[in-house]
């Protein structure tokens, strides 16, 4: 019975893996309604060709405890640029090497070297604009709703460096003011400027602009002295966070220096993903061969498990389980990666079914050497395949973002290959020695 279940999961999983495989977008018909399959498989820089930079951060004059906050903060900003910009699949992440603290940004299909780093190499902006009295309330409205007339914004002359930090705060009361909140504090000079701001703007809004960019209008109800306000509206936490997180990005105004930048050409790519195919099919090819020339039927199982294998492991790259955070962009590191993890593949396998032989010849029956083999190969298989987990661990935790591919299509393939191993093989053997 127990079979059985696995069975029907193995050829579930596997029917899902081919569609979401396949070249072309297939489509299935759910309750009279069309539902495209469509999971594009995202390529990386330097297969799709574009531009690479790598920004350092100098945290010399950043309070230890804020450095990484800091780095976050200036990693939102340059997310945010990027995707003003226009750039599609853009992957910007960050990156700690001791004390050294980098911003590795990628922009697939942008050919121009020097506006890349123009987009990205500036240090943050956040300044509080006051709006004309002028305005119509229609106006006023509109600017609040997130429409702002920027060309009439005028400079108050309070910037990020007079503002101390900014924190998701929760109000205890009714209405408008419960809920997330965003709670900031200027420094005594900053104080100063925003009280006499706040004096002249009472029922008005005040706009505060990072990088040019309108990112909140609050409405001004009375003077604020004393350099603390908070920042009230129907916010969710998340959109809170993220307002938090952006005027902390002016408030630590971190210098960036330029490291590197550098254009991959897609031709260069495409011939990366063109010798990476052939690879790929060699080293199956092989391997398929060789397991099938040693082990006879079991061999040939084993060649099936591997095929399974190769589907599941390319449709988690595809969707990337489904989860938006997950989802995976394949580089060149990360294709070697996957080409690597193929021969670890049968790595389990030849221990099962070496120990599966051993049984045999000491006068065991096919179904009990199965079950032995299983479980007697399975502390070398689990210790092979955590000693690998662990190095590709450490491989993400200090690498660069190539190296990181590597170690994420490595980390997939070797879970993906303990559920072939252990689950797929052992099924398939399980009903091919039952019905001989």
């Amino acid at each position: 019975m127990r079979s059985r279940y696995l069975l029907w999961i193995i050829v579930i999983l596997l029917f899902f893996a081919v569609l979401i495989d396949l070249p072309v977008s297939p489509t299935i018909k759910i309750l009279n309604k069309n539902l495209t399959i469509n999971f594009p498989l995202k390529l990386g820089l330097d297969l799709q060709g574009g531009t690479e930079v790598v920004l350092e951060t100098q945290m010399d004059k950043i309070d230890p405890q804020n450095r990484d906050s800091a780095l976050e903060s200036a990693k939102n900003v340059i997310e945010r640029r990027v995707n003003l910009y226009g750039v599609s699949e853009a992957v910007v992440q960050t990156s700690k090497l001791g004390t050294q603290r980098r911003i590795l940004v990628e922009l697939p299909g942008l050919k121009d070297a020097s506006a890349a780093a123009n987009l990205v190499g500036k240090t943050a902006q956040l300044d509080f604009r006051e709006l004309p009295a002028s305005l119509s309330a229609q106006e006023i409205e509109a600017t609040k709703s997130g429409m702002p007339i920027v060309a009439f914004a005028k400079q108050t002359g309070l910037t990020g460096a007079d503002l101390k930090k900014a924190q998701v705060t929760f109000g205890g009361g009714r209405g408008a003011k419960s809920g997330p909140q965003v709670a900031i504090e200027f420094t005594v000079e900053g104080a100063k400027k925003f009280a006499e701001i706040t004096r002249r703007n009472i029922n008005r809004p005040l706009a505060i602009f990072l990088d040019n960019e309108l990112i909140s209008a609050p409405n001004v109800a009375q003077e604020i002295d004393g350099g603390n306000a908070v920042i009230t509206g129907q916010f969710t936490t998340e959109e809170a966070k993220d307002l938090a997180i952006e005027l902390n990005a002016g408030a630590l105004p971190v210098p960036i220096k330029l490291i590197s930048q550098h254009f991959v050409g897609p031709t260069l790519g495409q011939e990366s993903i063109n010798k990476s195919v052939v690879a790929g099919a060699i080293g199956l090819m092989v391997i398929s061969l060789y397991m099938a020339a040693f082990y006879g039927i079991l061999g040939l199982v084993a060649d099936g498990a591997l095929v399974i294998y190769t589907l599941l492991v390319l449709a988690i790259f595809k969707t990337g389980f489904f989860i938006p955070q997950l989802q995976f962009t394949l580089t060149l590191a990360g294709i070697a990666g996957f080409i690597l993890s193929i021969g670890m593949a049968v790595d389990a396998n030849i221990l099962i079914f070496e120990r599966m032989k051993e049984e045999i010849r000491w006068g065991k029956t096919k179904q009990v050497a199965l079950e032995l083999g299983f479980k007697r190969a399975w502390s070398s298989i689990w210790a092979s395949n955590v000693s690998s987990l662990l190095t590709a661990i450490i491989l993400y935790g200090m690498g660069t973002s190539l190296i990181r591919g590597f170690a994420i299509t490595l980390a997939i393939g070797v879970l993906v290959s303990m559920f072939t191993a252990v689950v797929v093989t052992r099924t398939f053997l399980g009903y091919l020695i039952r019905d001989k």
